[in-house]
């Protein structure tokens, strides 16, 4: 018979796989589309994805802060992360998605994205020139075969920036 293993030892063993903690090459990031803007962020911080939700505006914000979520019983505090970087508001339909950044670091925060678009291997990207306005937790850039143009979020270095936690209009 075969050995049982608990959901929780199967889960351990599956992050460990996919944050890339074995020998093997794999994929270690994960694809984002903001707006226009493609993002990568590595699976130990990214956090769960989960569908959009109804999120509950909050007065007296920034136009990039989305609202709050309650997902299965806690709240999270919703960035747009399109309109934060300045660019149009993400369209709230069917393929957005949140993503749960802040658990990890002690945080309630996600990410409305535009959608996600899957797993990245860094090997198979080639590094690329980083915009001069780049703020620091988008410090590196890689474009991918198809010429796609893709930017690393510093998930830690996100949440310990003044603007992204100063949400007061």
């Amino acid at each position: 018979m075969a050995k049982k293993i608990s959901l929780h030892e199967f889960q351990t063993y599956l992050a460990a796989r996919l944050a890339g903690t074995s020998n093997q090459s794999s994929a270690g990031l994960i694809g984002i589309q903001a707006g226009s803007d493609f993002w990568l962020l590595d699976l130990a911080d990214s956090g769960e994805i989960v569908p959009l939700p109804v999120l509950t505006k909050v007065p007296l914000t920034k136009g990039w802060f989305a609202g709050i979520a309650n997902i299965r019983g806690n709240l999270y505090s919703v960035v747009d992360l399109s309109a934060f970087l300045g660019r149009e508001a993400t369209p709230q339909n069917t393929s957005s998605r949140l993503l749960l950044i802040g658990t990890r670091h002690g945080s309630n925060a996600a990410l409305l994205v535009t959608r996600m678009i899957g797993l990245r291997n860094i090997e198979a990207l080639t590094p690329a020139a980083i915009a001069s306005d780049a703020p620091p937790w988008a410090n590196e850039a890689y474009t991918d075969k198809d010429g796609r143009h893709w930017n690393r979020l510093k998930v830690r270095e996100l949440l310990n920036d003044r603007m992204f936690m100063d949400i007061a209009a």
